[in-house]
């Protein structure tokens, strides 16, 4: 081969092995796939609307953003102030749990305590019925259990005297008169003398023992027995040994405790429930034992302290087991109250307002301000800001409220642009534009007005996306309408602020 030969055959493998090389070159790159997939495409304004396909949302005619593999899903929505998205994994992993809102109805179980009080038609008070000095006294502290005849103390008093020798000659009077002594049955005497110096010596603090003694032996006596009158407990003893008194001093107060009172505390709403006759459980914790009482029929007192009822409740005291000043655990039925209620812990109080947080969608919590009525057991009644069928959530709203306040700017940013964009949009097509009161999107006000979406509630017209968002308008109006006011009222703030 000679040399131009050569090197022909040289240029024309250098150029085949060039075209090959961007033969090659150009089937990789077309083999190579795209750097970002989509996933699916939502509604920015309804999340809970996903679609394998591009194309306008069905209740609001909002074209569908594209949601691509590694995107953060939250951000092609157009959230309301304050409303977060959570994926299923974070919700799983923070402990999030929800509850449907519903009507209240049946009994509710209502749980108070109490404290155990002496019936005070059962308390005696033991005074001094003359002037005299205590002799003795028995181990009768307050708090001690006695009973009836049990001697308590010995005091002595010069008045019983005249009073035992008066009631002796009495009894010989009518001896003589029947020429018998019958001093073993006192309902035989007749006697209205005997009688009259009888009761003054109970006057004067004699017990009915010692009046038997005395007929028996008819012998005088300067040492007078105090006894319990009942069994009982000693609630207060003001005497001691060797102590002089006078006339209208209280020796001893004891209480019957075969039937006790206990006073419960109770809101208004809970008492209109608790009618005279209705039976309470009792529970005593420390000794593991219930009874059972009735309300009596005496109206319940106002305690300004605790601001709540004073209830009277009445119970047998088998074995002396309550005693007074004891704290109990009282339990009764009573109607639920009319409307609706949500668990306690799905309300979140800071003070100024109680707000509970929605699931509004798939994923999606909005906070929601309330006003709350009564509550019962765990549960309270929701007087305004939700709806039967309303998904509050009852676990884990600590932390979404936590995601809710510090919210990324990010998002913040997004959501500002697409509503710039929109109302750019809508002021060059005729100049007017606003917002869907219930879901914030924002419209051209002269479409809606002429596709016949508008309610007009207080004076004021209010034009809405779509049907779904006209009937939950409908709904609740004044929820919305306070809402819009709030968020001019916010807007307003912020630009005197800026």
């Amino acid at each position: 081969m000679n040399k131009p030969t050569a090197v022909g055959s040289l240029l024309v493998i250098a150029l085949g092995a060039f075209i090959a090389g961007r033969s090659s070159g150009g089937s990789r790159q077309q083999n190579t796939p795209s750097a970002k997939r989509v996933l699916y495409y939502v509604d920015p304004m309804h999340p809970a609307y996903k679609s394998d396909k591009p194309g306008t949302a069905p209740d609001c005619g909002m074209a569908l953003e594209p949601v691509y593999e590694g995107d953060n899903p939250a951000a092609k929505l157009q959230l309301p102030a304050g409303a977060v998205s959570i994926a299923p994994e974070k919700q799983q992993l923070i402990g999030v749990r929800t509850e449907v809102v519903e009507k209240n109805s049946g009994s509710r179980l209502v749980r108070t305590t109490g404290r155990v009080a002496p019936d005070d038609n059962r308390v005696y008070r033991m005074m001094a019925g003359t002037d005299g000095w205590i002799q003795s006294l028995q181990d009768s502290p307050a708090g001690t259990v006695v009973k009836k005849d049990q001697v308590l103390a010995v005091f002595y008093s010069r008045e019983f005297r005249n009073a035992e020798q008066a009631f002796l000659g009495s009894l010989a009077s009518q001896d003589r008169v029947r020429g018998v002594r019958d001093t073993d049955d006192p309902n035989r005497v007749g006697d209205s003398s005997i009688r009259i110096n009888e009761e003054q010596l109970k006057t004067l603090g004699m017990g009915e023992p010692q009046i038997r003694e005395l007929r028996k032996t008819r012998q005088v006596t300067g040492d007078i027995t105090l006894v319990s009158p009942v069994d009982g407990i000693v609630l207060s003893r003001s005497i001691s040994p060797l102590q002089l008194f006078e006339k209208g001093t209280e020796f001893y107060r004891i209480a019957d405790l075969s039937k006790v009172w206990i006073i419960a505390d109770v809101f208004s709403d809970e008492a209109s429930a608790l009618r005279p006759g209705s039976k309470a459980t009792v529970l005593i914790r420390e000794l593991s034992k219930t009874v059972t009482a009735t309300v009596t029929d005496t109206p319940p007192s106002f305690d300004p302290a605790s601001r709540t009822l004073k209830l009277r409740l009445e119970s047998d005291n088998p074995g002396l087991l309550l005693r007074p000043d004891m704290y109990v655990d009282v339990e009764f039925r009573a109607s639920a109250p009319a409307g609706i209620s949500i668990p306690a812990e799905a309300v979140l109080d800071s003070g100024m307002q109680k707000i509970v947080y929605l699931e509004t969608s798939d994923g999606v919590f909005e906070p929601r301000p309330v006003e709350l009525g009564s509550s019962f057991g765990n549960r309270v009644t929701v007087k305004r800001g939700l709806a039967e069928g309303d998904r509050v959530v009852t676990a884990g709203n600590f932390l979404i409220d936590s995601e809710s306040r510090m919210k990324p700017a990010v998002l913040r940013t997004v959501n500002e642009k697409r509503d710039a964009t929109t109302a750019t949009a809508a002021v060059a097509h005729n100049g007017a534009m606003t917002h869907d009161p219930v879901c914030g999107m924002s419209l051209d006000r002269e479409k809606a007005l002429a596709d016949g979406h508008t309610e007009t509630y207080r004076g004021e017209t209010f034009v809405f996306c779509s049907d779904k968002c006209h009937k939950k308008f409908l709904q609740d109006p004044a929820k919305y309408s306070e809402d819009r006011l709030r968020s001019a009222a916010d807007r307003a703030s912020g630009r005197q602020n800026d």
